[in-house]
């Protein structure tokens, strides 16, 4: 009997257990707050226009009307000049980073002609600097985050993007942040004044999507600078239509003018060469602000590469010689010439003209070109002997009492070492001269077959256009017989020599001595 009453006891407890259990759940069913768990975007990243840091050293001298500048080797986010280059831009500034010193950029000329910590500027100091300036060279650009939503945000909802900055940083004023830590230091937007730094103009959203997200539903962002130890809010809001999970891809851009500021490395423990790691989150949320989604992306700046080489100056130069009865200029040569000779032998027929060819190749790396000169020390002379002054237009071949094979003067209007003539007439108009045909290339100074300047366009045109080579003795110009206006290579000519004596030449031996000058541009 006793256990009976013990086990209808026991059953009562359960029973009033189990209703007291039922009664809670029915009681706070409904009440209870509703949990919210925010998935990550799928596929998100960031990335910058320009990776590369600031650049941010402190000053140790700079004299006015210098153009050299040493920096501290100490305490500063820059301690040497490795990760300054030629052609930076940059700007001398106090520490409190509220200007430019002289409110002048300069551009970097050299860097690392004298030591680690030396560099010239392009143009001479405007004033002395102050030995608590600091050297900033700023980096700025694009800023672009992509990512695809994992979870559709509503109509009303907004993407709200964070981007750190220096914690209680020198004021949002353009100019490269930095602190001791990456946690301390970010991204500098520039002033808040209107028109100046990262404004809502300079941020665009754009959406690829395969459902009916309208791209142009977003409103124009609002930024808010970071202050103290707040960072950077830019809040995108939606309206109109709402954007699917998984079938939309996002990517927010804050163009390069004037662009987000790179921070400079940071001042403790920093290795060149080593990124400095900065953290962006991008969240979306609904018309309560509550979070619905959101991902952290990186971004890591990090010390440029100065590529740099220095190529040598080139030039090779050759002349060669051509044999009997090859085709140049429009005539057969009449004998074989080598690198240091025309032998002409003995010219047995008078008022007939005799060929000689050489051949002058050229190849340089001058970005400016390169002339190649030709020049005789004399005219002529028998037995070498000096052919004073310079050829006469007509008349007699004796030069003081010497006698010489002129340099010719063409024809009726005369050639001379600077202009060309049409030299057909071995009869009336006898003597020694050259003219200039294309082998490879373009860089002969005229041709033989020109119908134009140096050479005229009266009868004979297009037959052999020929000039005096410079007589050296008679204070005569040298001109180029090549020329081109940057880089060749094996650029080819044919120089033509043409001879022819007159009857009463005197016999004996005459002889003078050509000379080339090839003279690269650099």
């Amino acid at each position: 009997m006793a256990k009976t009453f013990k086990r209808k006891q026991l059953k009562l407890v359960f029973f009033v257990f189990v209703v007291i259990l039922s009664t809670g759940f029915f009681l706070f069913k409904g009440t209870l707050p509703k949990i919210i768990t925010a998935d990550n975007f799928t596929n998100a990243y960031a990335s910058l226009g320009n990776s590369r840091f600031s650049y941010v050293a402190g000053v140790a001298s700079g004299s006015s009307g210098s153009s050299s500048v040493t920096i501290d080797s100490s305490g500063n986010p820059d301690n040497d000049i490795d990760h300054l280059f030629p052609k930076d831009s940059v700007c001398f500034a106090p520490v409190s980073l509220s200007g430019c010193t002289d409110d002048k950029d300069y551009t970097v000329a050299t860097t690392g002609a004298a030591d680690s910590q030396t560099f010239t500027v392009s143009t001479p100091l405007s004033t002395t600097l102050n030995a608590d300036d600091l050297v900033v060279a700023t980096q700025s650009g694009s800023l672009a985050i992509t990512f695809t939503l994992a979870t559709t945000v509503p109509d009303g909802g907004d993407l709200l993007i964070t981007i750190p900055m220096a914690n209680d940083e020198n004021g949002q004023d353009g100019f490269p942040d930095y602190a001791d830590t990456v946690a301390n230091s970010g991204f500098d937007l520039g002033p808040n004044t209107a028109g100046v730094g990262v404004t809502s103009t300079d941020v665009s959203v754009g959406t690829t999507s395969s459902g009916t997200c309208v791209n142009g539903d977003w409103s124009a962002a609002v930024i808010t600078r970071g202050s103290g130890s707040s960072d950077h809010t830019i809040r995108i809001d939606r309206s109109g239509s709402s954007c699917e999970a998984n079938s939309t891809i996002v990517t927010v851009t804050i163009d390069s003018d004037p662009g987000i500021v790179n921070p400079a490395p940071t001042l403790s423990s920093h290795t060149q060469g080593a990124a400095d790691e900065y953290t962006i989150n991008v969240k979306t949320r609904d018309n309560t602000d509550a979070t619905i989604d959101s991902s952290n992306v990186m971004l890591a700046p990090v010390e440029a590469v100065f590529v740099s080489a220095t190529v040598s100056e080139t030039l090779s130069f050759a002349v060669a010689g051509v044999a009997a009865a090859q085709s140049h200029c429009g005539n057969n040569t009449s004998i074989t010439s080598t690198a240091t000779s025309i032998p002409w032998s003995t010219l047995s027929s008078s008022t007939t003209f005799y060929y000689a060819s050489q051949g002058l190749t050229l190849s340089t790396n001058a970005n400016n070109g390169y002339n190649v000169y030709i020049e005789e020390n004399d005219q002529m002379g028998k037995d070498g002997a000096t052919c004073t002054g310079t050829a006469p237009s007509t008349g007699h071949f004796t030069f003081s009492g010497t006698t010489c094979i002129r340099d010719t003067v063409c024809g009726s209007t005369p050639c001379t070492e600077q202009n060309g003539y049409y030299w057909t007439d071995a009869t009336n108009y006898p003597g020694f001269g050259y003219s200039l045909e294309n082998g490879t290339g373009t860089d002969a100074a005229f041709v033989y077959n020109s119908t134009s300047e140096p050479c005229t366009t009266t009868a004979g045109a297009g037959t052999f256009c020929a000039k005096q080579i410079a007589d050296i003795q008679g204070a005569e110009t040298r001109y180029p017989v090549m020329t081109a206006g940057g880089p060749v290579d094996a650029s080819n000519v044919y120089v033509c020599y043409k001879i022819d004596i007159p009857g009463t030449q005197p016999a004996g031996y005459y002889y003078n001595t050509i000379k080339y000058t090839a003279i690269p541009k650099f």
